[in-house]
């Protein structure tokens, strides 16, 4: 992962990465779920990525990132947005989604099922 050719590839897939909650390490330490990326037919960097849970937080937390401040203190209309995205992004099909989201946003789940409804409706 440390020859000089590598850097721009590396520093080209980190953000992806990043967004991802991937995790990147040395290809020699890749595991078998692990995705070897190669450049120009040598491995370059290993991307280990994160359990579906565990990109729920990670989407959560960009979110609050975004935001600049926790999804709890949005409006009503930027929580159902947050909740348009999520949806979007696959959030609601991971065991436990909609709890996660109604924790973050600081509503019942009955209301994260209200917003993608709504949505649905429109």
């Amino acid at each position: 992962m440390n020859r000089t050719g590598d850097e721009p590839f590396i520093t080209a897939v980190k953000p992806l990465v990043d967004a991802m909650g991937g995790e990147m390490v040395p290809p020699d330490e890749a595991g078998p779920d692990d995705v070897v990326l190669a450049w120009e037919g040598v491995d370059v960097v290993a991307v280990r990525l994160p359990q579906l849970a565990d990109s729920l937080d990670h989407i959560l937390a960009a979110m609050e990132r975004k935001q600049g401040k926790p999804l709890a203190e949005l409006d009503r209309k930027a929580k159902q947005e947050v909740v348009r995205i999520l949806e979007a992004r696959g959030a609601f099909s991971v065991r436990h989604g909609v709890e996660t989201v109604a924790g973050a946003l600081g509503v019942s789940r009955f209301t994260v099922y209200n917003y993608l409804n709504r949505e649905k409706e429109a």
